[in-house]
């Protein structure tokens, strides 16, 4: 059974780790105004700057006032006004979220050292508050923030204007995708924030946004039931971001001389004639059946380059009890290993670049010191029509005697993909009918070793299904499945977030259920979808995990779904690594 978590988020008070720092200035309620932030803490700075001019100079005694007319009095108050206001127009808001969150940090240091019997006085306290720009803001900043640009799509949605508002006050810096870039669209959005115009749905539109990024969050949804826009938006536009993404990071890989972090290391890539010779085509039965094997029609199987430019591994097995194969030992570049374990820690998974028919197929490692010695280890993986990537980590391989230990990558010398018509299922659509799961057609371009991240690089905000009309719910979950399969097979970093009914109220009130196994059925604020986002994109736990969240609530007795998981509150109010630890990888 699935293990669930609740994340008890602390309750209020200082020094327990709910200082609603993250959500006040992150929008409680979703659509906190920036002005309404400058107005709240803009006087407090006011007051530290005088308190430090006047404890560096005793004050001179004040001239004897002088009492002033009405028309002083009104022209003063109208004067006022107008400087406030151009105060307020011409204010940062990420140096206004900053500044107020160093002064209380700052407080909240004086206040606890008020029981200590004796402190080191820190001269100039109040200049080092307002003048260290560049050192830490406070305990909830995030280190290397600055650095990190992250791409938003779906920016002005209920979910997306939340999110890009807290990575702005983390010091992030944030670029948008929107469809057109009007007054009314712009007006949504800080005034820092980059604004890039494409769509989803077309990827020549995608290679401007995703340059420069770091990480991508994936707020976007269709705005109507009909195919083509959930299509569009939840599956394909998924594919798409991911695929440019990927894109993107490859040729910075070859820009820095494949020494990127993202780069991959090429086990082969089928580009010519010639790159199929160290690949070899057996046949083969699981056991003999000697009264069947009169009536069946045998197998067959070859691995051709085909006059479009495609390597092809095509045949048919009617033998019951048969399969056929394609293998090759492998060749590594010289100095380049498999190891997936520490120190090295370098390669997850293998990723393949393939076009099939919908069939599926076991992918077989041999490992060991020599062949005689070997262990195999399988995992299974199923294609769709047309090209796809396919990831296959190492831990989803077994091996094929339980005796046996689990995989390890560093001994790995032969690599096998092979057909068997069992455990076959006809592809969706118009293509899928009348065909015989017999028979086989498989495209390869590449296969690749998948480098090894400890941060997640694309953040998709998808949905459980509760609170959907149930005329359009299997339509909506069709396509939202199909957009989450589609960035597991990526080779990206991942983590898929699906919130229960979203609810316009403030977030950070309520404990959390973290579960796996689309059990869960309460609502949860935008607000608290948004924090996740952001907690998720340093946390190493969040990577490649797939996840339903909602509000804690009472299950009937004997049916518990979750186990509470311990958390004593900090500072940085990190709910979501001991929440997320207790769940599986690579779901």
């Amino acid at each position: 059974m699935t293990t669930a978590a609740a994340a008890a988020l602390p309750a209020g008070g200082f020094g327990c780790g709910k200082v609603k720092i993250s959500n006040d200035f992150g929008g409680l309620n979703g659509f906190s105004s920036w002005s309404g932030a400058a107005n709240h803490h803009h006087q407090p700075c006011r007051r530290l700057m005088i308190s430090s001019s006047r404890a560096s100079s005793p004050p001179s005694p004040p001239p004897p006032p002088t009492p002033p007319t009405d028309d002083e009095d009104e022209k003063e108050e109208v004067e006022g006004k107008v400087s406030v206001m151009k105060r307020l127009v011409d204010a940062n808001p990420v140096g206004l979220g900053r500044r107020s969150r160093q002064i209380f940090d700052e407080a909240w240091r004086k206040f606890s050292e008020l029981g200590q019997i004796s402190r080191t006085t820190r001269t100039n306290d109040e200049s080092i508050l307002l003048i260290q720009e560049g050192g830490p803001m406070c305990e909830f900043a995030i280190p290397g923030a600055q650095n990190t640009t992250v791409l938003v799509i779906g920016a002005t949605s209920r979910v997306g204007r939340i999110v890009v508002r807290k990575l702005m006050l983390r010091g992030y810096s944030v670029k948008a995708l929107v469809r057109n870039a009007d007054q009314q669209v712009v007006d949504m959005l800080p005034t820092s924030v980059k604004i890039v115009v494409g769509d989803v749905g077309d990827p020549a539109t995608l290679r401007d946004a995703v340059e420069g990024c770091n990480k991508i969050i994936y707020c976007a949804t269709a705005r109507s039931s009909i195919t083509v826009d959930l299509n569009r938006v939840d599956h394909q536009g998924v594919y798409n971001l991911s695929k440019a993404f990927q894109d993107y990071n490859n040729k910075l890989a070859q820009l820095r001389a494949g020494k990127s972090s993202k780069s991959k290391l090429l086990l082969a890539k089928f580009k010519s004639a010639d790159s199929l010779n160290e690949w070899e085509v057996r046949k083969g039965t699981y056991f003999q059946d000697t009264v069947a094997a009169k009536y069946d029609g045998g197998m067959d199987a070859k691995f051709e380059f085909s006059e479009s430019g495609d390597a092809v591994f095509s045949g048919y097995v009617f033998t019951r009890g048969g399969y056929v194969e394609l293998s090759t030992k492998l060749s590594l570049p010289l100095g380049s290993t498999l190891d997936s374990l520490p120190p090295n820690f370098r390669y997850e998974g293998l990723v393949l670049s393939v076009g099939g028919n919908g069939r599926s197929y076991v992918l077989i490692l041999e490992a060991g010191g020599d062949t005689t010695q070997s262990s195999l280890y399988f995992s299974r993986f199923s294609t769709k029509v047309g090209f796809c990537r396919v990831r296959v980590p190492f831990t989803s391989f077994r091996p094929v005697n339980p005796a046996d230990p689990p995989l390890d990558p560093f001994l790995v010398h032969t690599l096998t993909i092979r057909f068997e018509p069992r455990r076959q299922r006809a592809a969706e659509g118009p293509v899928g009918t009348n065909q015989d799961l017999r028979s086989f057609k498989l495209k390869l371009e590449y296969i690749k070793a998948l480098p090894t991240g400890q941060e997640t690089d694309f953040i998709l905000v998808s949905c459980t299904g509760s609170g959907i009309e149930t005329s359009r719910r299997e339509q909506v979950l069709r396509a939202k499945k199909a957009g989450e399969d589609s960035l597991r097979r990526s080779g990206l970093g991942y983590t898929i977030i699906r919130p229960g009914p979203l609810m316009e109220e403030p977030g950070g009130q309520r404990a959390l259920i973290f579960d796996q196994g689309n059990r869960i059925s309460q609502g949860i604020s935008c607000a608290d979808v948004a924090d996740i986002c952001v907690k998720a994109l340093h946390d190493s736990t969040a990577r490649n995990k797939s996840f339903d969240v909602c509000y804690e609530y009472v299950a009937e007795p004997g049916k518990e779904l979750y186990e509470l998981v311990a958390h004593l509150p900090d500072k940085a109010n990190n709910y979501l690594t001991p929440a997320l630890s207790a769940l599986e990888k690579n779901t």
